[in-house]
């Protein structure tokens, strides 16, 4: 890709006071509903420009066309990036989307995901769902949560932005914690975004 799309990146501030977002996801896309709810009610202060899946049968696309988005299925995360740069996106957004997804320098420091544990515990590859539930369980922990992170070329590496923490109960099963954890992933995820493109604005103010 040439340089002028990463000084573009850099610079995006200035044309955006929103970030826009590419959204990728696996699943069901219960991440995107509850980004899209917040951005309706004004609560996250950024637009969807778009959302991509490894997968057609994903969830997450139906949602995505009924709230009238544009989607890609894109088996192969190498496509992706060209698709985010047609779509001027600022940040990108992991939402549940189980590939490695190899960042290219353009969108470096751009890329956020958030992860269902307390990292680096439980973290990894093959780590995702109510797995990461039954290893806090079956680990003894006594306090779990999530966490948003910059992605690196990793699983489950990078900057951690914002940790949420959240009690593991003595009757918990995975499915119980799965649903506290959620609750906590909800509000740590835009404010995750909130952080990193203030962050973003800081840097460009200094450039």
């Amino acid at each position: 890709m040439p340089s002028s799309d990463r000084s573009h990146r850099d610079n995006n501030h200035a044309g955006h006071q929103r970030p826009r977002l590419g959204v990728l996801l696996s699943g069901s896309g219960r991440t995107l509903k509850n980004l899209l709810e917040r951005i309706a009610d004004g609560r996250l202060r950024a637009s969807v420009a778009g959302v991509a899946s490894d997968r057609d049968d994903a969830f997450g696309l139906q949602r995505a066309i009924e709230n009238g988005l544009e989607t890609r299925v894109l088996p192969e995360p190498s496509a992706m990036w060209s698709w985010l740069l047609e779509l001027d996106v600022d940040l990108v957004i992991l939402a549940g989307y189980l590939r490695l997804l190899p960042i290219v320098p353009e969108f470096e420091g751009r890329v956020l995901n958030i992860h269902p544990s307390l990292l680096p515990k439980h973290g990894g590859k093959g780590m995702y769902g109510e797995r990461v539930h039954r290893a806090v369980l079956e680990a003894g922990e006594r306090e779990s949560g999530c966490t948003v992170h910059l992605c690196d070329d990793e699983y489950d590496r990078g900057r951690v932005l914002i940790q949420a923490r959240v009690p593991v109960l003595p009757d918990d099963t995975a499915t119980s914690l799965a649903a506290r954890v959620f609750a906590a992933e909800c509000e740590a995820y835009p404010a995750a975004i909130h952080l990193r493109w203030a962050e973003l604005g800081a840097h460009d103010a200094q450039a």
